[in-house]
């Protein structure tokens, strides 16, 4: 989970929310990335979504069982449907989202009875540390945009 805090903390220059995802393989790193949506102005560039097209890249297969992927932030419909489409076998992450979480916030789209491959699902982990940063970026935009509102 530190490896993907980084990968968070990195993203904040480009104006990205904070959310960084490893893929992880036999405890090996594959693959590691930041959201890159507002760098890149692509609207599925998030960490999950970017982590896994690496991995699939290095690995050489979509297939990633055996993978764990490790994110800041729970993940949201479309990180969710990749996640369980690639097959990986487990899923960590840090922070709850209330307002767009498919791994049991809003939804529960990775263990899912009726597909065919459920997930697992570890949540919590250093919570206090992953919200955190993504507060610190809230916060931050939010008194931007006040000082130029007063400007």
């Amino acid at each position: 989970m530190r490896l993907a805090l980084d990968e968070a903390r990195s993203c904040v220059g480009s104006g990205d929310v904070p959310v960084g995802a490893v893929v992880l393989r036999r405890g090996a790193v594959v693959a590691a990335a930041g959201n890159a949506r507002e760098r890149l102005r692509d609207p599925t560039a998030h960490a999950e979504i970017l982590a896994l097209r690496e991995a699939a890249r290095r690995t050489g297969s979509w297939r990633l069982d055996g993978c764990t992927l490790v994110v800041t932030l729970e993940p949201c419909a479309m990180c969710a449907g990749a996640i369980v489409l690639s097959r990986v076998d487990r899923v960590v992450f840090g922070t709850d989202d209330p307002k767009a979480g498919f791994a049991g916030s809003l939804g529960d789209l990775v263990r899912d009875p009726r597909l065919n491959h459920r997930v697992e699902l570890t949540s919590g982990v250093l919570g206090d540390a992953c919200g955190d940063v993504l507060r610190a970026f809230f916060r931050e935009r939010r008194d931007d945009a006040a000082r130029q509102s007063s400007g």
